[in-house]
C-alpha cells in the first residue's frame, strides 16, 4: 500500500472527489436538471473549488480540457460502459495508466463489479492497471460496486463491507462504496477495508439536509470523504454545496452549520 496522505488526492488526510463520468455511464439524462452542465467546461469550472481533491472524468473529456485547468487535480477514469449496454455488468477499459499519466492525471480510477459474471476479467484488468499505476506513483481509486444477476441486495451491510475488503485485497488505495444505510454498517465497511481508505459514493440527488447528514454520518464512521457527482452538479448552486461539504468533511462541522452555506 502506497503512502496516501502525501498525494494530491488527499487534503489533510481527507478526500472530496467530484465525479463527472456520468455522460458515459448514464448518458445526457443526468444533465437535464441543469442543462448547462452538458458543457464539460461548466463542471471543470466547478472543480476548481478548493474542496475538490480530485476531478474524475473519462479520457475524452480529459483530452479536451485538462491542459486548460492546471489547478484541478485530474483523476482519470480508466474504464466505463454506457447505459445502453444491457448485459451482465462489465466495464470496458478505455484508457491506459500510461496515457492517463501523459494527460497529467494525479490519480486513476477503476470500476470493479464484484459478483458479476465478468468479475474475473475485470479483476485481471484492475491488476494490470494497479501495477502500472505503482510505476507512475499514482494512487488508485476503486469504484467497488458489487452487481450482477446473482446479487440480491447491492447495499446490504455485508455486501458493502465485502466491497471495501475486495478493494483492499486487490490493492486499491481508496475504495468508493455505496452507503450501507447506517453509521454502524459504514463503520464495519471501514474496518473491513483495513489500510485502504474508504469514501462514500454520492449517489442520486437528494435534499440538502438528507445528503449532508449521510455524508456526516459516513465521516463519523471513519470514511475519509466522498466521491460525488449528481448531488453537486445537478444543483443550481454547486459551489455553495461544495462549501457545505468542505465544512463537513474537512472541518468536521455539524450539518446545521453546513446548511448555512446553502
Amino acid at each position: 500500500m502506497r503512502p496516501f496522505d502525501d498525494t494530491p488526492l488527499s487534503r489533510d488526510g481527507k478526500v472530496l472527489i467530484l465525479a463527472y463520468d456520468h455522460g458515459l455511464e448514464h448518458g445526457p439524462v443526468d444533465f437535464e436538471d441543469v442543462p448547462e452542465t452538458m458543457d464539460p467546461e461548466t463542471v471543470w469550472d466547478v472543480a476548481t473549488h478548493d474542496a475538490v481533491t480530485g476531478f474524475a472524468v473519462q479520457k475524452g473529456v480529459a483530452e479536451a480540457y485538462a491542459d486548460q485547468y492546471d489547478d484541478v487535480n485530474l483523476l482519470l477514469k480508466l474504464n466505463g460502459t454506457s447505459n445502453l449496454w444491457m448485459g451482465e455488468p462489465d466495464s470496458a477499459v478505455n484508457c491506459s495508466v500510461d496515457y492517463a499519466a501523459e494527460l497529467g492525471a494525479s490519480s486513476v480510477g477503476f470500476t470493479l463489479y464484484g459478483g458479476s459474471n465478468n468479475e474475473i476479467e475485470m479483476a485481471e484488468e484492475f491488476r494490470d492497471a494497479q501495477e502500472t499505476a505503482r510505476e507512475h506513483d499514482l494512487p488508485v481509486v476503486m469504484w467497488s460496486y458489487p452487481r450482477g444477476q446473482g446479487l440480491k441486495n447491492d447495499t446490504s451491510p455485508g455486501t458493502i463491507a465485502y466491497a471495501a475488503r475486495q478493494a483492499l485485497e486487490l490493492g486499491a488505495d481508496v475504495a468508493k462504496v455505496k452507503y450501507p444505510g447506517s453509521k454502524e454498517a459504514m463503520e464495519h465497511a471501514v474496518e473491513a477495508a483495513g489500510p485502504t481508505k474508504v469514501v462514500m459514493s454520492g449517489g442520486s440527488k437528494t435534499s440538502d439536509e438528507d445528503f449532508l447528514t449521510t455524508v456526516s454520518d459516513a465521516i463519523d464512521a471513519g470514511a475519509v470523504g466522498l466521491a460525488v457527482g449528481r448531488n453537486v452538479f445537478q444543483r443550481e448552486n454547486p459551489r455553495e454545496m461544495l462549501d457545505a461539504l468542505e465544512a463537513v468533511i474537512f472541518e468536521e462541522a455539524s450539518v446545521e452549520d453546513a446548511l448555512d452555506y446553502l
